[in-house]
């Protein structure tokens, strides 16, 4: 336990001692049982948006990336992935699946083993093409030789919760062949500042039963803070209204290449901002979703590019969206600047430890691995969160057809239109002592 959180380093924010970042084997127990379930595996297939996204990347990129390929499916769960790249023409899979679900996946692979004439042979175009194999990735010794292509769902919320890209990460380095493919590609973090009172009237509300100090006679305001605390270092998962966006995410997102990153690169890392307010309103928070995109080596032969999206702009996915709320908003002007970054360390529980600061206007931005300024500045907000400590909320369902005006959200336009600040990929013209 931290004695002082808010001046912790970046190794006691990974919850460390000792200069090495957390494993995740504390939390493999249940993260493995989890997924060893059906009806998680059945929430996952039927987001029709992931699962055909999938499907379309592997089948039309089947002619260069996968017909007569070698291909090992990492983290495969109900398999799906590795019927695709059999369906691609794929000449063998290695399904690698470190939970109960690999039993469960060989009653299918078995009843494709079956001779075609048998009463009990199903998905004949199965047969002899996958193999399975119950462990972890990491294992030593694991009967996989080098092959052509490695196809992954290692995506959590945000895109890094579950810490499964560090699996993809390790295949990759050993198993993948030079010039190889891997499916998918990139991921794309986008970040936005979001308005909703109601949501943090809500969360506060939560904070404020430890104010009392007399319930049933007992005073309980000395949990006051560690409550306000708590309750405003939980991610909330769920959909919201793109509408309460404050500006847009930066054009391109934080790229996070899958071929390229190393494992030390995605265990600790920043991402910087710099947003443009569309409206004078309040910040409440930043919200975060991501993007993927599949396409082959480009060591490779040229391929079909594929593309999906989690935003709230979007159709929605099982992966939804994710609202980080600061303990005290932020007030801001239309057209004003927000620059800020957002830290990202790993945690032993499967998942980050993130931290962020913003400022508005001409406030100093100070760097990510420093204290926060003793002195107060009322244009700067430095909050923390933890990522696998998500609440959740589903309050959100758009109403087509309804007239919508932002005032209706607390956001109010200028009077004039506003000059656009353009900032591409993640490349901000910052001081490069702050980021």
């Amino acid at each position: 336990m931290l004695s002082n959180p808010d001046n912790a380093s970046a190794e006691d924010a990974a919850g460390t001692s000792n200069g090495q970042l957390p494993s995740t084997e504390q939390r493999d127990p249940a993260y493995f049982s989890y997924y060893a379930m059906l009806q998680h595996q059945q929430n996952m297939l039927q987001d029709t948006v992931r699962t055909s996204t999938y499907r379309s990347a592997i089948l039309l990129n089947g002619p260069t990336c996968f017909h007569d390929k070698l291909v090992l499916d990492v983290g495969a769960g109900s398999g799906i992935l590795s019927y695709f790249a059999v369906q691609a023409g794929a000449r063998k899979v290695y399904a690698v699946e470190a939970s109960q679900m690999a039993q469960k996946m060989k009653k299918i692979i078995d009843a494709a083993n079956l001779p075609s004439d048998h009463k009990m042979a199903k998905n004949v175009f199965l047969k002899d093409k996958i193999e399975i194999i119950q462990a972890k990735i990491e294992e030593p010794d694991l009967p996989i030789p080098k092959v052509d292509t490695i196809v992954s769902e290692p995506i959590g919320v945000l895109l890094i919760h579950e810490r499964m890209l560090e699996s993809f990460l390790y295949a990759r380095d050993k198993f993948l062949k030079p010039g190889g493919n891997l499916f998918p590609a990139t991921g794309m973090i986008h970040l936005a500042p979001f308005t909703d009172a109601a949501l943090w009237t809500d969360t506060m509300g939560k904070a404020r039963f430890w104010e009392q100090n007399s319930f049933y006679g007992v005073d309980l305001s000395a949990l006051y803070n560690d409550a306000k605390d708590e309750m405003f270092g939980m991610p909330i998962v769920g959909s919201f209204d793109p509408r309460t966006l404050i500006a847009s995410s930066t054009p391109g997102g934080y790229a996070i290449d899958f071929y390229t990153i190393t494992l030390s690169e995605l265990q600790d890392f920043v991402i910087p901002f710099v947003w443009q307010s569309s409206y004078t309103g309040i910040i409440h928070g930043i919200a975060g979703w991501f993007d993927l995109h599949f396409a082959p080596s480009p060591l490779g032969l040229p391929g079909t590019g594929i593309d999906m999206t989690t935003s709230p702009l979007a159709e929605r996915t099982h992966w939804q969206q994710v609202r980080l709320l600061l303990k005290e908003p932020l007030a801001v002007n239309a057209g004003q600047l927000i620059r800020g970054w957002l830290r990202c360390v790993v945690n032993e529980m499967r998942s980050y430890n993130l931290e962020a600061e913003l400022v508005v206007g001409d406030c100093y931005l100070s760097p990510p691995n420093a204290p926060e300024p003793l002195t107060k500045d009322y244009n700067r907000r430095r909050s923390k969160w933890q990522l696998h400590e998500q609440t959740y909320n589903y309050s959100y369902y758009p109403q087509p057809d309804v007239t919508f005006r932002p005032e209706y959200n607390c956001l109010y336009e200028p009077e004039q239109s506003l000059d656009v600040t353009v900032v591409v990929g993640n490349d901000i013209e910052q001081d490069p002592s702050v980021l």
